[in-house]
Formats: C-alpha cells, sequence, structure tokens
C-alpha cells in the first residue's frame, strides 16, 4: 500500500488458534472488506503453514464485486442459501460466486454441501460459476466459522460475489481417488448418519473392509485423520460424477458412521482408495490445458484443497499446489478444507471432498 496499491477486497484464512477480530480489526481500519473462513492449514506462493494466516489482497473495483453473509441461525440451509443466491441476481446479471461455508458448528449443527450447492444451482442456474470450500479447525471438530468485517458465524456461509461481465473465471476440481470393490447399499441412515450397508452395522462394515480395528485409544479425529479421509465413499448420482463422501467419526454404541454431509438411505456406493504420486501430473497438466484452450490469462488464484489430501498426499500437496501457481503465474492462496465447490471434469457444478478446487481470476 505505500507504493499506491489500494486494496478493496480482503480474503482470508485462518487458523481458529489466531485472533480473528484483531485481523478484521486491521483490515477493517484500512476500509478493506473481508471475506474469510477458518482453515485447517494455509498457504501461499511459496509457503505452506499449519495454525497460521494466509491473506490475499484485491483492488476490483466496487461495482465489481459485493460481499453476502448468510447466518442461518434457525431457518433451514435451503432458505438461506436460496436468499443468498436472490441477492447475488439483485446484484449483477451474471454474479459468479467465491463461496465459504461451515461445516461444523460449535454445538454440533452440520452444513450439508450437496444441498447448498443445488439450492444456490436452482435460482442461478446451473451456469453459474461457483467456487470455495468448507471452513475447517486445524482437524480439532470444535467448530467452524466464516466471517466478513464485522460479523461472524459458525453456521452460516460468506461469498464474494463477482461480476462476470467485468471480471473472468477459470477453473476446475479434481480429485483422484479411486473407487474399489463392489457397490454397497446404504439400507439405513438418517442425515449424515449410516447405520447399515448392506443390512450390516456400517461401522464393523467399513473396518472389516479396510482391515482395520479401533483401539481403546481411538477418538473421532485420529479416526478421520488416519482412515476416513483416505478411503472415503463414492456415492453414484445419475448423470453426474459421484459424490466423494468422507466419513468424520462414529458412533460406538450404535455402530453408525457419521459422514460430512447428508447420505439418503438406498444410496448405492463404492469405498475408495487415494491416488497414485501422478495426480499431481494430472492435476497440473489440467489446469495447463484449460489454461490453453481457453487462451486464458491471471491476475490471481485461489485453491481450496480437502485436508484428505494434506493427510494422503504428504509434502505432494504442497508441490500440487505450487504448480498451479506455476501454470497461472499469478499470487496465489488458498487452505485446507472440510468440503470444496466447484466444476469438475465433466463441466458441472458440484459439492467435493478429497478433492482440489482452484480458480483463477482475470479482470477485463
Amino acid at each position: 500500500m505505500i507504493d499506491g496499491f489500494a486494496p478493496t477486497v480482503a480474503i482470508v484464512f485462518i487458523s481458529i488458534k489466531q485472533d480473528r477480530k484483531a485481523v478484521c480489526e486491521i483490515l477493517n481500519n484500512k476500509g478493506i472488506d473481508i471475506i474469510g473462513a477458518t482453515s485447517s492449514g494455509e498457504f501461499i506462493d511459496g509457503h505452506q503453514s499449519e495454525s497460521e494466516t494466509a491473506i490475499i489482497l484485491f483492488d476490483i473495483k466496487k461495482n465489481g464485486y459485493c460481499i453476502l453473509f448468510e447466518d442461518i441461525g434457525e431457518r433451514n440451509l435451503d432458505d438461506a442459501a436460496t436468499n443468498m443466491a436472490k441477492a447475488a441476481l439483485q446484484k449483477f446479471n451474471k454474479p459468479a460466486f467465491i463461496l465459504c461455508s461451515t461445516l461444523l458448528s460449535a454445538n454440533g449443527k452440520m452444513i450439508d454441501g450437496e444441498t447448498l450447492v443445488r439450492s444456490i444451482e436452482k435460482t442461478t442456474g446451473p451456469q453459474v460459476n461457483l467456487f470455495g470450500g468448507m471452513a475447517g479447525d486445524d482437524i480439532t471438530f470444535t467448530g467452524t466459522y466464516v466471517f466478513t468485517n464485522n460479523r461472524s458465524t459458525d453456521y452460516g456461509m460468506v461469498a464474494l460475489i463477482l461480476d462476470e461481465d467485468k471480471i473472468n473465471l477459470y477453473g476446475m476440481a479434481i480429485s483422484g481417488w479411486k473407487p474399489m470393490g463392489i457397490f454397497r447399499t446404504v439400507t439405513k441412515s438418517e442425515d449424515n448418519l449410516i447405520y447399515t450397508i448392506d443390512e450390516q452395522p456400517a461401522l464393523k462394515v467399513y473396518l472389516r473392509f479396510l482391515g482395520k480395528e479401533l483401539s481403546s485409544a481411538d477418538d473421532q479425529v485420529k479416526f478421520f485423520d488416519s482412515i476416513g479421509v483416505h478411503y472415503p465413499f463414492q456415492i453414484e448420482r445419475e448423470n453426474r460424477e459421484p459424490l466423494m463422501c468422507n466419513p468424520i467419526g462414529y458412533n460406538k454404541e450404535k455402530e453408525a458412521l457419521i459422514c460430512e454431509s447428508n447420505v439418503a438411505q438406498g444410496s448405492k456406493f463404492r469405498f475408495s482408495t487415494p491416488p497414485d504420486f501422478d495426480i499431481i501430473e494430472t492435476v497440473v497438466n489440467k489446469a495447463n490445458q484449460l489454461k490453453n484452450e481457453a487462451h486464458a490469462e491471471a491476475d490471481a488464484l485461489l485453491i481450496f484443497s480437502c485436508a484428505g489430501r494434506l493427510s494422503a498426499l504428504g509434502p505432494m500437496a504442497h508441490d500440487e499446489n505450487e504448480g498451479l501457481a506455476a501454470v497461472w503465474n499469478a499470487p496465489m492462496a488458498g487452505f485446507y478444507t472440510y468440503g470444496e465447490f466447484g466444476r469438475a471434469v465433466n463441466g458441472k457444478h458440484e459439492f467435493h471432498s478429497t478433492t482440489n478446487s482452484w480458480v483463477a481470476l482475470k479482470e477485463k
């Protein structure tokens, strides 16, 4: 800013261990609009961190964007998401969404990412550009948060709405997790709890298939980090890519699995296994292909990468992010998420898990 740079918008990815309010006050005092989410690891060009803060600043003209915030409260998710979508359409003829939502509130309320995406899409139409991620909490499952300059919630969403008549977006979401074994059926479920698979206790079926056991030392966080993010379900969807769904915990007494999104009774799915080492090359090559086909350039790059990628890929997750930044040759920031929003390889917008969802922005 000393050199004359006058940012209008800050995107903030921040650990729950940091002082969000203090960071917001600094930016707010400079007249900068804020969209933020708590993280499970954050990164910028050449640097990856845990329990820290990553901020990227934009100098988008004020008439090219707005920030929308929804604290769901006692409403249902569909009403809140529809309200956000309608507000975006009132602002711009062709709105695009950089969307961050919570996953888990401090009192246990969860947002279903599939419902969130479909609720926005039914209002805006399927052509909408929508990229982003679900807030994290350093893999503690104590509560995730999204925020703006002076508002924060652990049960809601915030979006940077961009005017696509003024700003181009290019992006893609790729997982790389591979299906394995036969199709199985969820024979009893309620919201995000799976009670039985093929009429057998879900927890027992899952662990038996993977050759795993629960020890007395196991807790929900260890279960998620050592098993759930490595072996998600691939749930079948008609004429769309499978829904990747991580088990994030379990109910030992009911022998049930707790999932990160709702799973309908009767759903068909397959277990899956992490990608091979060539997934980084695949992601970067796909980005190169999109860039070349669109003859595109970028002013900035945002990356929303699943916390499961960091756990499963280790240092290669950092290489993946740096590879994308090298393709677009633009300032980059991102964070490790509890779920991702973005356009799949088949062109349709989806809620994802185990995925790297990225979007390049270019002002016209």
